[in-house]
C-alpha cells in the first residue's frame, strides 16, 4: 500500500509523511476471493483491515437465525479495529468478502506500538468509531421497525383483516351517521308509512333485538383488533429496549477505551518529559 492510498482512509488521512511511511511498512497485503470469510463473531481479534480494492460485508446473525448486513465497505474503508482496542476482545460481527478484494492487514502488536508513538491516531480512531456507531444505530432502528410490520403482516389471517376493518368502521363517524339514519328510517317506515301494519310496530322490539345482537358481536371483534395492536406495540417496545441497551453498552465500551488511550498517552508523555 502506498502513502497516497493510505491517506484515503479517514483514520490515517492526517498523518504526516514520516508516520504514514512507517505505517505502510507495518501493513501486510492479503488477496481474498469473493465469499471468503475473514472472521466470525466470537473469534479472537488480532488484526484490523484496510480495503485497497473490492468490497467486504459486515453482518450479524439475529436471534431468529437471519443474516443482517450492517454495512458494505469499499476501497479506503477499514474494519476490525474494535477487537484491537479492546485488549483482545472477540469479534462482534462477521466479515465476508463481497467481491474479490485486496486488503492491508495491521496486526494488534504493530497497531498498538504505532498508536503509542502517534497519539493523534487514537483521537481520529475514536471519532471514526463514534460516527460508525451512529450510522449503525440508525440502520438497526429502521430495520427493526420494518421487521415488526412485516412480521405482523405475514401473520395476518382473513379473520384478523376482517376484525381490523370492522373495528375501524365501528369506531368512526361513518358508522354513527349510518346507524342514526338506519334507525330513523326504520322508525319512520313502521310508524308513518305502514301505520297499523308495520312489521316492527312500537316499541320496536325487532330493532332493539338487532341492536343488542350487533353490540354483542361488535365488542369482541373490536377487542380482537385491540389485542393484536397491543401485541404489536409490545414488540416495538422490546426492540426499542434492545436498541437502547446496545447503545448504552457500546458507549460504555468507547468510554473505557478512551480512558485506556488517555492513560497510555499520559504515560507516553511522562516518559518523554526531560528529567
Amino acid at each position: 500500500m502506498t502513502i497516497d492510498t493510505l491517506r484515503q482512509v479517514p483514520l490515517f488521512e492526517s498523518l504526516d509523511n514520516e508516520a504514514a511511511g512507517e505505517l505502510c511498512h507495518l501493513l501486510e497485503s492479503l488477496d481474498c476471493k469473493a465469499s471468503t470469510i475473514l472472521f466470525r463473531a466470537g473469534d479472537e481479534g488480532d488484526a484490523m483491515y484496510v480495503i485497497e480494492r473490492g468490497k467486504v460485508r459486515i453482518c450479524v446473525r439475529t436471534t431468529q437465525g437471519h443474516e443482517l448486513t450492517l454495512t458494505e465497505l469499499g476501497r479506503g474503508d477499514f474494519f476490525g479495529e474494535m477487537a484491537l482496542l479492546g485488549d483482545g476482545q472477540r469479534r462482534s460481527a462477521d466479515a465476508v468478502v463481497a467481491e474479490d478484494a485486496r486488503l492491508a492487514v495491521l496486526s494488534r502488536e504493530h497497531f498498538l506500538s504505532f498508536v503509542r508513538s502517534s497519539p493523534n491516531v487514537a483521537l481520529e480512531l475514536l471519532t471514526a468509531l463514534a460516527n460508525r456507531l451512529r450510522h449503525t444505530d440508525e440502520m438497526l432502528r429502521h430495520s427493526a421497525t420494518r421487521n415488526v410490520n412485516v412480521e405482523e403482516a405475514a401473520r395476518l389471517t382473513l379473520a384478523d383483516r376482517a376484525a381490523d376493518i370492522i373495528a375501524e368502521f365501528g369506531g368512526s363517524w361513518k358508522f354513527i351517521i349510518a346507524a342514526v339514519l338506519f334507525f330513523n328510517v326504520w322508525v319512520l317506515i313502521n310508524t308513518l308509512l305502514l301505520a297499523n301494519s308495520g312489521f316492527d310496530p312500537y316499541p320496536y322490539l325487532l330493532l332493539s333485538t338487532g341492536i343488542n345482537m350487533l353490540a354483542v358481536l361488535q365488542a369482541p371483534i373490536i377487542l380482537m383488533s385491540q389485542n393484536r395492536q397491543a401485541h404489536k406495540d409490545r414488540l416495538r417496545s422490546e426492540i426499542d429496549y434492545q436498541i437502547n441497551l446496545k447503545n448504552e453498552l457500546a458507549l460504555n465500551e468507547i468510554l473505557e477505551r478512551l480512558k485506556t488511550l488517555e492513560r497510555e498517552y499520559l504515560q507516553l508523555t511522562s516518559d518523554k518529559r526531560p528529567e
